[in-house]
């Protein structure tokens, strides 16, 4: 008979956590180890890791430090746990979601279920509306710098399972292996890219500022996302003054707001008037200024809303362009719909959710790549106008073929 375990940690927990890492895909960490390779001795290397926990003798390998450029410039560095460490981090974030997310603010967003960024984006929007000034607000490197003592008692306010909270301290320290220097050892900060430091950043941030907010200033609406968040105001004095009381408190809890992406702005519409230094943000890809709005008798009217930002537009301008779509004369129109529509229908289906429009132009010079391979492809159709003018009536005629088609957008000679 099986000696009894330490910990009761049944085996159906460790195979659902499983699951649900294959679900994420991801990359192999510093054991090169994928989860296909894995899954080659499936059985044997869930019990192993099942044994493990249950007897507390799992200790997290290191976390292999992957650079990746952020949008703005400079390297996010990435900590990419291996499949069998993911797994283990889903079986902790399994047990510790359902006890802290009914605790969280209706008005923290990220990395939470059944919570989207289009919830935040629309409630931002009807708050801009009705306040004149926002606070916009960044933490810098929150996940590099979170503090493990303040985190450990968050935790251990939520719940008293010894192997949750053993296991969360283990992960907390476990080095970071960088090709550079070899291991690395961490004091604090939690990795991003571990399947639970997410949940982590935001039982931390539900402290630091969550709660913080609903104690000091209790009728001032905000939303956050991770480490962004905007706070709603009144007056440019109110957000000066909160500015700085933040800059107090997070400075206190181990963190810093960065001076580059933290400002006030002028919600401004033709009932605002004046002359302000800022009178936009970004905030989840989209970017809030006065726009031109049309009311239900048909008369237009500057308003303060959401659409595609520059920045985001021209990331997916950057991803059409790597697509090379030209070069692939080899497939059929076909071949390119099943390729490149999903991803098509996503940008859509997030971008496209605010002031559709602004994505026009996007979706236009994918149009134009189309195009380009047309001519590629058929010598007939080598010059511009005619290549156009066969995806145009193509585009009439099999709208389904790309999502953008079917809301207009076809390519017409010009």
């Amino acid at each position: 008979m099986e000696k009894a375990k330490p910990f009761a940690i049944p085996k159906r927990t460790v195979w659902d956590a499983y699951k649900k890492v294959k679900a994420n895909q991801g990359a192999a960490g510093i054991d090169g180890v994928s989860i296909s390779d894995f899954e080659k001795e499936l059985k044997n290397n869930l019990y192993k890791l099942w044994n493990r926990m249950s007897s507390g003798s799992y200790f997290p390998p290191a976390v292999k430090a992957v650079p990746i450029p952020k949008k703005n410039g400079g390297m996010r560095i990435l900590g990419v746990p291996t499949v069998a460490d993911r797994v283990a981090q889903m079986v902790v974030k399994g047990v510790l979601e359902p006890i802290v997310e009914p605790q969280f603010h209706k008005d923290s967003y990220g990395y939470r279920p059944g919570k989207s960024a289009h919830e935040a984006l629309a409630e931002t929007r009807k708050r801009c509306w009705r306040y004149d000034w926002l606070l916009e607000f960044d933490i810098r490197g929150l996940f590099d710098n979170i503090d493990h003592e303040l985190l450990m008692r968050a935790v251990q306010k939520h719940t008293d399972c010894k192997w949750v909270i053993l296991y969360i301290e283990r992960w907390l320290t476990a080095p970071m292996q960088t090709t550079e220097s070899g291991q690395v050892e961490r004091k604090k900060g939690t990795p991003q890219g571990g399947v639970i430091s997410p949940l982590l950043a935001n039982l931390f941030l539900h402290y630091v500022f969550d709660k913080w907010m609903g104690r000091n200033s209790p009728q001032t609406p905000w939303a956050r996302y991770a480490d962004d968040g905007l706070v709603h105001c009144h007056s440019r004095e109110e957000a000066e003054q909160l500015r700085e009381r933040l800059k107090e408190r997070f400075a206190k809890c181990g963190l810093e707001l960065h001076p580059d992406k933290t400002k006030i702005v002028y919600c401004q519409d033709d009932d605002r008037k004046g002359r302000h230094e800022e009178i936009s943000f970004d905030f989840l890809g989209y970017t809030f200024r006065p726009r031109r709005a049309k009311n239900w008798r048909g008369k237009y009217f500057v308003s303060f809303l959401p659409a595609i930002s520059n920045k985001a537009a021209k990331a997916l301008r950057s991803k059409i362009h790597d697509w090379r779509i030209h070069l692939k004369s080899d497939k059929s129109i076909e071949d390119i719909s099943r390729m490149f529509n999903p991803v098509i229908r996503g940008w859509i289906n997030y971008y496209g959710r605010f002031y559709k429009s602004q994505l026009y132009a996007v979706l236009r010079h994918l149009n134009r790549a189309l195009v380009l391979w047309v001519r590629r492809k058929y010598k007939r159709y080598k010059h511009q106008r005619k290549a156009e003018h066969w995806l145009g009536r193509l585009a009439k005629r099999e709208p389904q073929l790309f999502t953008h088609w079917q809301m207009g957008i076809i390519p017409t000679a010009g």
